[in-house]
């Protein structure tokens, strides 16, 4: 591996053009096809498997023109304090706003809430409902403006006038404040870092190529593959991530070569060979983690597995062969200025910041565990409690009218109007289909936390009705999932009795059961990856205890994050300070994104911070000496590493969107815990009081593993190849300073 990857790195040194034109040539050529390419489609979320998927499917199959995914807007009207809406000057005023809310081109059909009879009883709260006939993704800017213009038409007559539902979803996600935030601080740091313009920026361009060719490639493939328009997210997230750090980690040991006196191309085919061999098993470990989301069964997030995995591929190529290219280009430039000025590289000594760290752990190893696995414990024993849900317009800020419309119909209509469920009955197997419906609604609605049932709304056949529920409980109460749990209990003595059969769906009962099967999936997800991590790292490493106490420590790291975010966002201790407004369930998709994505950053670190370690025993230091020679050689580049990534998600703390929040919260977090308590302490504090039996591997299991270099062990016994007179010319004096 390392010596393959030796030569790779001398010839894209060498023949640096060649490689900067092809990969030129391959983003041109994504590129014109991605601007060719017709519209990704709006695939829709779907869950194989569960109840509420299969209600949804038999909804859509027996009532083939109804319009589900048909964009829809809850304009709320609400009275002025102590009136009511079917008072004479509202009234009117309401009807006129009805009347304009259905004047849209897209507008299907606007609602008449006296007609409908939506008004509470009390009166004082109404709401009309305005179905396009496009979906959510498709209607226009101008659709969206002529809606807010007649809810501000209606407000000036006095009412108070808010509006929810997926017409006025921002569908165009944040606005790229994040990423940009992200970048400037990743500049900064790695400047810092590197002490070098052109060093801070290598990485920051070659990141920004193999992000562009994977993005282009994904929307090129997008309708061959049935990919949607959210799939290239987090793609576009953890390619810039591993992009960036991949590239920080050739440069940085593309310097420590030329420092020990190496010339140009030899360090650049070094860089390749030693620092490339953790890029392509750390990229491994993020591929096995990205491609494992298949495990959980939901094809949006497979699909967007395999996408992010696939740009992680791209970046890694990128390392291995763009990164020495341009070092071709600027062979001085990544160097310190000083080097640069004076013509002698300088070298750093035996002793530095991650050198004083680890013999500070060296000597304080039990301290320094105790205090990093019981303070990580303790932030992860509030994960027992996590809820899983789908927080919606009850979690956006008061500030927003899809909030204020959710809290006034709460008030007016009771906490389950906003949440009701859905009941697909079907009739086939019963001698009268519509008795059978309607004996199945009265007995759906004598049960306890049913405020009330309405009609069934039949199919052109008959044999299929649908009807809806409206529980007492808010959508995200547990009652309401009790409730749930409850009506489907129910219903083999119900189906016994009336001969038809009915399943419950809608957007609650479907969030209840995506948080069941997700939490369901976990685990199983946590085997297969961490088991393939194991493995691939028993071969790195030739260790049988470093891949089981990295596992150890990501699970560690990953059950704190999730306390933390269960402390602040469902807990709502500090909430205010991050702009929380509302606290409930954990978002259902996080854990698994939290483990898919931090497990793959973690297992980086791990490589690039452990494998110095092991080449350093390997060349014959005491297991003590290595670990300190491993932090001095990578300790500054992976911390750099971790604040760039915390940076580029913390970034994401700051969008209005309360899931959004919540995912920058916990990532960041979780890149907070695994890369400074415990690969920067508990790692090494674990191999100081383990000395050889870290690197102890039983016979029988080293002869079954194959062998792979990735320490650059046959690097080390090969004698220096001569340079071209061209590169040498170009080198800078080397000079232990």
């Amino acid at each position: 591996m390392a010596t393959f990857l030796y030569r790779v790195g001398r010839l894209a040194f060498r023949r640096r053009w060649y490689v900067a034109l092809v990969w030129a040539a391959v983003l041109a050529a994504v590129g014109l096809g991605a601007l060719k390419a017709p519209g990704a489609a709006d695939e829709g979320f779907s869950m194989p498997g569960i109840e509420s998927q299969k209600a949804f499917d038999l909804m859509e199959q027996r009532f083939p023109g109804a319009t589900a995914d048909s964009a829809t807007a809850r304009v709320v009207f609400i009275a002025p304090g102590g009136e009511k809406v079917t008072a004479a000057e509202n009234k009117q005023a309401i009807e006129k706003a009805v009347t304009g809310l259905g004047d849209g081109t897209q507008v299907a059909s606007a609602v008449d809430p006296f007609r409908a009879r939506t008004i509470s009883k009390d009166g004082s709260t109404a709401f009309a409902t305005v179905t396009y006939r496009v979906g959510a993704n498709d209607l226009t800017d101008a659709s969206r403006t002529h809606l807010e213009r007649a809810i501000e038409q209606a407000r000036d007559s006095g009412l108070t006038v808010e509006a929810g539902g997926s017409a006025l979803a921002d569908n165009a996600g944040p606005g790229g404040t994040a990423e940009v935030i992200g970048v400037a601080i990743a500049a900064v740091v790695l400047l810092i870092t590197f002490g070098s313009l052109a060093a801070a920026g290598l990485p920051l361009l070659t990141a920004v190529i193999g992000v562009g060719v994977s993005m282009a490639t994904i929307l090129t493939l997008s309708q061959a593959l049935g990919l949607s328009t959210t799939t290239g997210t987090l793609a576009m997230m953890l390619g810039l991530a591993v992009g960036i750090d991949y590239a920080l980690f050739v440069v940085s040991r593309y310097r420590e070569e030329r420092a020990k006196g190496r010339a140009p191309q030899e360090a650049a085919g070094l860089a390749a060979g030693t620092a490339g061999s953790a890029v392509v098993f750390a990229g491994l470990t993020v591929v096995i983690a990205l491609a494992g989301l298949a495990v959980v069964g939901i094809p949006m997030l497979t699909k967007m597995g395999l996408a992010a995995a696939g740009a992680v591929v791209v970046a890694v190529l990128v390392a291995l062969t763009l990164v020495p290219a341009f070092l071709g280009f600027w062979p001085n430039a990544v160097l310190t200025r000083r080097a640069r000025k004076s013509g002698r590289i300088e070298v750093s000594g035996d002793t530095n910041g991650g050198s004083r760290w680890a013999r500070f752990v060296l000597r304080r190893p039990v301290p320094v565990l105790l205090l990093g696995v019981v303070g990580l414990g303790a932030l992860a024993l509030p994960a027992a409690d996590l809820q899983l849900g789908m927080p919606g317009d009850e979690a956006k800020p008061v500030s927003t009218t899809e909030r204020r419309a959710y809290d006034a119909l709460a008030a007016g209509f009771g906490p389950g109007f906003n949440g009701p469920l859905t009941v697909v009955v079907d009739g086939r197997g019963a001698a009268d289909a519509k008795g059978a419906a309607d004996e199945i609604a009265q007995r759906i609605g004598a049960t306890k936390g049913v405020v009330s049932v309405s009609p069934a709304r039949f199919n052109d056949a008959g044999d299929t009705a649908v009807f809806s529920v409206v529980p007492s409980t808010a959508p995200t109460d547990e009652k309401t999932k009790d409730l749930v749990t409850t009506i489907r209990d129910e219903r083999p003595g119900i189906e016994s009795a009336t001969g038809a059969s009915y399943e419950v769906t809608g957007s609650t009962a479907m969030n209840i059961d995506i948080a069941q099967k997700v939490q369901a999936a976990l685990v199983p997800y946590l085997i297969v990856v961490v088991g393939l991590a194991i493995v691939l790292l028993l071969v790195v490493f030739r260790s049988l205890l470093v891949p089981l106490k990295a596992a150890l420590g990501f699970l560690l790291s990953v059950l704190a994050s999730l306390g933390a975010v269960v402390v602040v966002f469902q807990q709502g201790h500090g909430a205010e300070l991050l702009g929380v407004e509302q606290t409930g369930p954990i978002m259902s998709l996080m854990p698994i994104f939290l483990v898919g994505i931090v497990f793959g950053l973690a297992m980086d670190y791990e490589v690039f911070l452990v494998s110095r370690m092991r080449e350093a025993y390997v060349h014959g230091e005491s297991p003590a000496q290595a670990v300190t020679s491993g932090f001095r050689h990578s300790a500054r580049v992976v911390v750099a590493a971790a604040l760039i990534m915390i940076a580029v998600f913390a970034g994401f703390i700051g969008e209005s969107d309360s899931m959004i929040k919540m995912i920058g919260f916990g990532l960041a977090s979780a890149v907070l815990f695994d890369a400074f308590v415990v690969r920067m302490a508990i790692v090494p504090a674990v191999l100081a009081l383990l000395g050889h039996r870290a690197w102890w591997l039983p016979k029988w299991l080293d002869r079954a593993l194959p062998r792979v270099d990735v320490e650059g062990e046959a690097l080390a016994r090969r004698p220096e190849t001569e340079e071209p007179a061209a590169d040498t010319a170009r080198d800078l004096e080397p000079a232990r300073t």
